[in-house]
């Protein structure tokens, strides 16, 4: 998870950069550099690896300047290289730069035919040199910057410093944070507060679209619009900085709008979006899923929903036999494993007791063990033989959300590593899935902008006593998924449902004061879903509807509906997930429950 330093100074900048940095690290990354001013042209330093690597090369060649960025790299596109390593620059301009830019393909080639010349092989690069080119064209930086942001397509923070302007940084936010911080002398940029925290405790979080402008002291931030906008100052805590809510009410809030950036990053690790084509996923993985008879799948909770969505997706695009159970259950029924047979473990923590117990007697059964886990020291990652990591950072919300997509992140990826592995996917099939995965941070910084819509929607579901939530397909398990959220936080009794099972019994529970919330995506089930909605509200059922543009148009009077972008039907569990999830939050928020620590429950569930 790639992290973003600047600073406007009074002082040389580089080690304090470094040393911003270091309290990124546990953002994971591969690559790191420093830019400053340095008599007014722009000069850098980069290096692969660690920061103390970073370190030897300040050491031997010093960097002075005082207004500088810097940025630790998660490899996206092109390897933990020097030369691929942040920041990028031009004569005239430097960036650093978190995110997907996908669009970099066209405007690459629109800035070679003009005669730009790029060193690496990365999204970023094209940043750099589309500013500059605007630059070129005679603009002034800040309004180059403006200009050039609002050409780029996809989930992004940028930041920059730009030749013969001293003291002066731009930063950019589209679906991935950024930061401003407040000194007394100088100004920051980072992409949280915790790595501004041992500069100042004064700091404003940038909105969806804003551009800040900075000139030593002075600060000026634009909306998406262009206007002039006020972002409030607000004071964080140094000591409490790692678990920092960027402004936000709780924790929760903040790690579902950390969606855009975490499924990005996860999804840099799995594609290469060159192809775009799925990357190596680890030593052993493609034989096994070769000669795999059946998968199993284990996990509780959220984890084990998202497995579910795998079930459809693994069985789909790969054709390989799929069983999922949960992990209490899975670890005591004496369960019978295949020859050849692979078995994949889902848990945020690493660390869950009862998905521990089942892996080992998995591995003790003959099994190939495959991990997806948020924490790569964790036991479970330890003891797998193939570990599929998820990069959404500390989730300190104990209502699982951007865990839960990124594991889907993780699983959509594997599916079609399977189907190809297993001769049931072509390479344009693989292309196009992997084109619509990377599609999926932009849309649902999209649907995050329908917040106060949902908000609203959910202050009515919070005065019900029962919710029903009705899916087909892979929307089957965001039924469950979101009647897990709401009944953790809010404490409202809730159930998910197969749509065409209401009529097998949970019919019988509708009636005016239920809320039945249908997600349906228009793809193969809708009409059957749509079908099933309708007995719902023949007997006087209050129907929040789910769906895009079309399938909202089509399915005809509810009580409310959330429209969610029209996408490759592959990627909706993704998307679909955002919404369910803000309904949760804000029903808790209007119920005056502790959203961020639901009694009774723990983040990690370490004992059986």
């Amino acid at each position: 998870m790639c992290g973003i330093v600047g600073i406007a100074g009074t002082r040389e900048v580089a080690p304090i950069l470094v040393e911003a940095l270091r309290r990124l690290e546990y953002r994971g990354y591969d690559s790191a550099g420093v830019a400053t001013l340095v008599g007014g042209r722009i000069e850098r330093r980069r290096s692969p690896g660690k920061l103390n690597r970073l370190d030897a090369v300040l050491h031997e060649k010093p960097l002075p300047g005082q207004t500088g960025i810097g940025h630790t790299r998660w490899a996206t596109h092109g390897a933990p290289t020097e030369a691929n390593a942040h920041p990028h620059a031009t004569p005239r301009v430097a960036i650093v730069h978190n995110g997907i830019i996908e669009n970099f393909r066209e405007l690459k080639a629109e800035l070679a035919a003009k005669g730009h010349v790029f060193e690496s092989q990365t999204d970023s690069e094209v940043a750099a040199h589309l500013v500059s080119d605007y630059l070129d064209q005679g603009l002034v930086p800040a309004e180059a910057a403006k200009t050039a942001v609002a050409r780029l397509t996809g989930a992004y923070s940028i930041a920059m410093i730009f030749k013969d302007h001293e003291g002066m940084l731009v930063g950019a936010r589209k679906g991935s944070p950024l930061a401003v911080g407040y000194g007394e002398t100088e100004t920051y940029l980072g992409s949280d507060a915790f790595a501004l925290a041992p500069f100042t405790n004064r700091v404003a979080y940038l909105e969806e679209g804003d551009v800040a402008v900075i000139q030593g002291t002075d600060v000026t931030i634009f909306d998406a619009a262009g206007r002039p906008a006020n972002r409030q100052i607000v004071i964080t805590s140094a000591s409490a900085a790692i678990v920092d809510k960027a402004g936000h009410a709780h924790f929760m809030a903040k790690e579902i709008h950390e969606q855009p950036e975490v499924i990005g990053h996860t999804l840099a690790h799995y594609l290469d979006p060159a192809g775009p084509v799925v990357r190596h996923l680890g030593v052993g993985l493609r034989p096994a899923l070769t000669k795999a008879t059946r998968l199993t799948i284990c996990a509780c909770g959220t984890s084990f929903y998202a497995g579910m969505v795998g079930k459809y997706w693994f069985e789909k695009l790969a054709r390989l036999p799929v069983e999922i159970d949960v992990a209490s259950e899975l670890r005591y029924r004496d369960p019978v494993y295949p020859e050849n047979g692979a078995a994949l473990f889902i848990s945020q923590s690493g660390e869950t007791a009862d998905t521990l117990a089942a892996l080992r007697d998995a591995r003790a059964k003959g099994q190939t063990i495959i991990a997806i886990v948020n924490v790569p020291e964790s036991s479970i990652a330890r003891e797998a033989d193939i570990v599929l990591p998820t990069y959404a950072g500390p989730e300190i919300g104990v209502a699982s959300t951007k865990a839960f997509t990124c594991q889907l992140a993780s699983l959509a990826s594997f599916a079609i590593a399977a189907g190809v592995a297993r001769g049931h996917l072509s390479a344009e099939d693989e292309r196009k899935l992997c084109a619509s995965l990377l599609e999926t941070p932009r849309h649902i910084a999209e649907l995050l902008q329908q917040e106060a819509q949902i908000r609203m929607v959910a202050e009515d579901v919070a005065g019900a006593r029962d919710v029903l939530y009705l899916g087909r397909g892979a929307s089957y398990p965001l039924a469950l998924e979101g009647a897990l959220k709401l009944k953790e936080i809010s404490y409202i009794h809730a159930e998910g449902y197969a749509a065409g099972e209401m009529k097998h019994g949970p019919i019988a529970l509708i009636d005016e004061d239920v809320p039945i919330i249908v997600i349906a995506p228009h793809d193969v089930h809708f009409e059957k879903t749509i079908s099933n909605m309708q007995e719902v509200m023949a007997r006087g059922g209050k129907v929040l509807l789910i769906s895009d543009a079309e399938g909202v148009a089509k399915a005809g009077k509810v009580w409310a509906s959330i429209t969610v972008p029209t996408t490759d039907s592959f990627i909706t569990p993704l998307l679909y997930a955002i919404p369910v999830q803000l309904l949760a939050y804000y029903a808790a928020l209007a119920k005056g429950t502790d959203v961020d620590q639901p009694r009774n429950l723990a983040k990690s569930v370490t004992v059986e």
